[in-house]
């Protein structure tokens, strides 16, 4: 089978379970080939995968970290982004692909179904229209008109892939709704990150750790030396900071002799793995990463970003870590650490997602939904459902999840 992967560029949690997915294609025997730009495509052909570059689906614009939606819609559409369908077109053409997945690449779906190529788009937000709410009449339209397309989008593809864990422990379900209709297209296929806790080595650090992956770059540098202002306060509790590859470490002097910091790692697991606690964003893929590792959360959604607030908010309320802002102060993050560190808040429920994570195995479960499906759909007979049998989650395999859920409940009282 041929498989064409289709990634938006517009962060790397895209790039990094798309190549996830990959692997798990090429070790079934199936050819894999990228659709990719920007340092997205640089990234996957590092891995060695085929690639060939599409065009951006959509402009940023924002100032001071802040992202401007409207204002990058609008770019967007000046540009004239979405005449890349033609491009897309000719690629899938030349490439003769069984099936097309796309993450979060909406233009790879009206260009694969105008050439009746099978389609699946990934996503871990349906909600787009959320980001105008009370953005003025303007933006209530702009907003809607975003709304009508993807909406689109959704009824014409075959299939919608949310790798994420299933009700009700779907860390981004403040982020996606959709209709009783569009739902029968719908899979949780779990979490799709690149190694499994089992197979990874954990990096050699002094215990108690916390890795922090909020970066020391602009916006978030106030926040970075709460960070290590807190780590000062208690010796005992050992920090790797990643600064991000665009800041020089060397310039956040007299750090404390618990702290490291470092630029970038090209392989965060044996670090998440080494962790009791893990200091992040909102971002999903961040998120699976860190669950699927069984390890709690502080968690600093991005201001004014509603998918991440979400996902944080989420992590709170399923009591797998906390959600802060960037207003904490030292002795608040430090607080906040020393209970999950001292006291083993959230541990149980966290180990849970980890056991939950590899029996789900997302990307290998992808995988098989794509062999399953791929010649069906448009060269067969109509299935009644599009998931398949051996896929399907039904209420006896429910009630184990949340079997198994309330016993952790009762180990951590």
């Amino acid at each position: 089978m041929r498989i064409l992967i289709l990634v938006c560029g517009e962060g790397l949690g895209h790039t990094s379970r798309c190549i996830a997915i990959a692997k798990e294609l090429v070790a079934a025997g199936h050819v894999v080939h990228f659709g990719a730009y920007g340092y997205s495509q640089e990234l996957i052909e590092r891995k060695g995968y085929m690639v060939s570059t599409i065009p951006s689906e959509i402009t940023l614009v924002g100032e001071a970290g802040k992202l401007d939606l409207k204002a990058s819609i609008f770019e967007t559409v000046k540009k004239g982004r979405f005449r890349g369908i033609l491009l897309l077109k000719d690629l899938i053409r030349s490439l003769k692909p069984d099936v097309v997945l796309s993450d979060s690449y909406f233009t790879g779906i009206l260009a694969s179904k105008s050439i009746h190529v099978p389609s699946y788009i990934l996503l871990n937000q349906s909600n787009m229209e959320e980001f105008f709410i009370n953005k003025g009449v303007s933006g209530r339209l702009l907003g809607e008109l975003v709304k009508q397309f993807y909406q689109g989008v959704f009824r014409i593809v075959d299939g919608m892939i949310i790798p994420d864990y299933p009700m009700p422990y779907t860390i981004c379900r403040k982020n996606i709704s959709f209709d009783n209709k569009l739902m029968k297209k719908v899979f949780y296929s779990g979490p799709a990150v690149g190694k499994s806790s089992e197979d990874v080595e954990p990096a050699q650090v002094q215990h108690p750790h916390v890795l922090s992956t909020i970066g020391g770059f602009g916006y978030r540098e106030p926040l970075f030396q709460k960070v290590i202002n807190a780590a000062e306060m208690d010796p005992r509790i050992h920090y790797t900071l990643l600064a991000g590859p665009s800041v020089d470490p060397a310039k956040f002097t007299q750090l404390p002799p618990n702290v490291r910091i470092l630029k970038f790692i090209s392989d965060q697991f044996p670090y998440i793995k080494s962790s009791q606690v893990i200091i992040a964003p909102g971002g999903h893929s961040t998120l699976m990463e860190t669950l699927s590792f069984g390890i709690p959360v502080l968690s600093f959604p991005d201001k004014d970003h509603t998918e991440q607030q979400n996902n944080a908010s989420v992590i709170a309320e399923n009591e797998l870590g906390y959600c802060l802002d960037y207003s904490a102060s030292p002795d608040e993050i430090l607080m906040y650490i020393k209970d999950i560190v001292y006291n083993g808040k959230f541990v149980e429920k966290a180990r849970f997602m980890r056991q939950l994570s590899e029996q789900l195995n997302g990307a290998k479960a992808i995988c098989k939904l794509l062999e399953s499906c791929a010649v069906s759909l448009d060269h067969g007979p109509k299935r009644r459902s599009w998931i398949p049998a051996p896929l399907r989650r039904t209420k006896n395999w429910d009630r184990k999840l949340r079997t198994g859920f309330s016993q952790s409940d009762e180990k951590s009282d």
